[in-house]
């Protein structure tokens, strides 16, 4: 009989969705699921973007240019703009979904057995990119009394060996909404500069930011140009993770000219997506205040239900909508498991994400949940009353 290889073998389950048999299993045993486990928001999409889908005279849906239709590309740099990032467009490649354009930046600058240091917990998809191209990654803790802060920068150095390529930030954090600040993200430029490596920044959610606090980008930084690539996305800025369109951004023309191999063999990202994504760019500014007012609201509820409930400890999210939360348990995917196939309060559970699937240190995280906050405050507060409550009888 054929086996299957190696890598896919190794290839690890997505903590997001290996608990969806149990969910739609609970749901048609007749109980009603909360899900906070999946950065899905309700948040409706612009109305831009679903016009320009439904009042286009398309005849034939034809292949755009690999690295994406150039009026596009335009319109993205515009944008990058008005947040102070200054590129080109032929400094973009667009991408289907963020995830394609990590892979792409991993294939340019990664050889087989090269190492990429991440701040760890991180997205937990990276563990299934990097196993995908070949890399391992080396994880750095940071914690949660830090509120995820970034770790010491001589952590960092300590890890560094003559096969690490990059060093990889989400800024703000999936799973734990912490935002840098300018200050970490200089001294992780000052560390690539000296050891000459690539700083790949993933900053999907850069517009979700509270408390008065602003997103810098790794492209803001001066001096590094050449070390710089941002991963990109339509999908949680405008509520549009159907559309799957992405895009990687880098001054360094031959990290560029790289990708762009890897974008002409799958040919090109959607067109169709590419038309609402352009014109989702001309979302008012109004969109994204209401939307952000909304999250921050989401969010203050959530973390003052979390730390009435004894035993929990969570951190306090600067952006995105995620957050970590440590419960007096010893193996959430357990837990979570549990909460869909043996427990209810009136007919309702919730569905989480088990964290240790954000770490690739062994061990680590056991006891942690991830919590999207993508429901409205009504909601969150009923499932976190459901989790109180749960923790009141769970036995480990």
């Amino acid at each position: 009989m054929p086996t299957i290889s190696k890598k896919g073998v190794s290839m690890p389950e997505s903590p997001i969705r290996k608990l969806v048999p149990f969910a739609e299993n609970a749901e048609k045993s007749g109980k009603n699921i909360y899900y906070l486990n999946i950065g899905q928001p309700d948040i409706k999409t612009p109305s831009v973007a679903l016009e320009a889908i439904k009042n286009n005279n398309i005849e034939v849906l034809s292949y755009s240019r690999s690295e994406g239709s150039e009026t596009y590309r335009q319109k993205i740099a515009n944008y990058y703009a008005k947040n102070d990032i200054y590129v080109k467009h032929d400094d973009i490649i667009v991408t289907t979904g963020g995830s394609e354009a990590l892979l792409f930046a991993f294939g340019s600058i990664m050889d087989t057995d090269d190492e990429v240091i991440i701040p760890e917990p991180f997205y937990a998809n990276y563990n299934g990119f990097s196993t995908a191209s070949g890399v391992n990654i080396v994880p750095v803790i940071s914690k949660i009394e830090d509120n995820f802060a970034l770790p010491p920068i001589e952590e960092f150095e300590k890890l560094i060996t003559t096969k690490t390529k990059a060093i990889l930030i989400c800024n703000p954090g999936n799973p734990t909404g912490y935002l840098y600040s300018k200050e970490e993200i200089k001294k992780l430029a000052a560390i690539v500069k000296k050891h000459d490596l690539f700083l790949i920044a993933d900053e999907v959610y850069r517009e979700f930011a509270y408390d008065g606090e602003t997103h810098y980008s790794i492209l803001q930084e001066k001096g590094l140009e050449d070390y710089a690539i941002v991963i990109d996305s339509v999908s949680k800025r405008y509520s549009m993770c159907g559309a799957r369109i992405g895009c990687l951004v880098s001054k360094n023309k031959e990290v560029i000219k790289t990708a762009l191999k890897f974008a002409q063999a799958r040919l090109s990202p959607p067109t169709l997506a590419q038309i609402a994504s352009e014109a989702a760019l001309d979302t008012p500014q109004s969109y994204f205040d209401d939307v952000i007012e909304e999250y921050v609201e989401r969010r203050n509820v959530l973390i003052e239900e979390l730390n009435k409930i004894e035993g929990v400890q969570v951190a306090n999210p600067k952006g995105a909508f995620y957050c970590i939360a440590q419960l007096p348990i010893k193996n959430s995917d357990a837990f979570a498991q549990w909460l869909l196939e043996s427990f209810d309060v009136d007919g309702e559970s919730i569905m989480v994400a088990p964290a240790a699937g954000f770490y690739s240190t062994p061990g680590v995280g056991l006891n942690q949940i991830r919590i999207a906050y993508v429901l409205n405050t009504h909601s969150l507060k009923k499932a976190v009353n459901i989790l109180k409550e749960a923790l009141k009888v769970y036995q480990d």
